[in-house]
C-alpha cells in the first residue's frame, strides 16, 4: 500500500538547507513529500522521483541550491537557507 502527501494548490515550494548539499532521500523527507526515509527510498528506486526534469533512481543523488525536484504531483526548489 502506497501512502503520498498531495499537495493542493501549491505549484512550487522553496525548501531551505543549512548545508552545502543535501541527499535526495533526505531532502524528501525535510520538504515533508513522504513521511519516512523507507518510503522515500522505495519512491526514488522505483523512479517516480525527477531531479532537474529527469528521472533519479539514485537515493544518494547530491542536491544543492537551484536544483528542481519534483514528486507526486508537486515541485521542490533547494535554496540556501
Amino acid at each position: 500500500m502506497k501512502v503520498r502527501v498531495r499537495r493542493v494548490g501549491e505549484e512550487s515550494v522553496s525548501v531551505p538547507i543549512h548545508t552545502e548539499f543535501i541527499k535526495l532521500e533526505a531532502f524528501l523527507k525535510l520538504a515533508n513529500a513522504v513521511p519516512s526515509g523507507g518510503m522515500a527510498k522505495n519512491f526514488i528506486q522505483n523512479g517516480e522521483v525527477f531531479v532537474n526534469g529527469e528521472p533519479c533512481a539514485m537515493r544518494g543523488k547530491k542536491l544543492v541550491p537551484g536544483d528542481r525536484v519534483r514528486f507526486d504531483g508537486a515541485e521542490f526548489t533547494v535554496v540556501c537557507g
